[in-house]
């Protein structure tokens, strides 16, 4: 019964994500939402999975250094909120001990 209970709480809070993430890609602008693993592996996304695996690779690499210089720097610290700038793009990284949300939106002319 306590299994069943497990799977009920993480079914919904599956169904919290996607609607966040239903919300997310509604916002202007937005190109993409995907979420991966701490190992780099996109378990949800709303773009092409070529793509998908691209950035999630990519990004992963990106967090992974990021929170290695910032832990070099001061032990006590650690990383929050990446956000990137292209010509075309913005992507925004919001990692975690063991997912990361990564929003790529179009880059709007200021």
């Amino acid at each position: 019964m306590k299994l069943w209970h497990l799977n009920q709480e993480t079914s919904k809070m599956s169904n919290e994500i996607d609607e966040y993430i239903k919300r997310l890609v509604n916002h202007k602008g937005v190109v993409g939402v995907l979420v991966i693993n701490a190992d780099g592996v996109p378990i949800k996304s709303t773009i092409d999975n070529t793509v998908s695996l691209q950035y999630a690779g990519e990004m992963q690499l990106i967090i992974d250094k990021a929170r290695a210089m910032i832990k070099e720097m001061d032990n006590t610290n650690d990383l929050s909120f990446i956000r990137l700038r292209t010509k075309k793009h913005e992507v925004l990284v919001a990692p975690d001990k063991d997912y990361a949300m990564i929003v790529i939106q179009s880059q709007s002319d200021s």
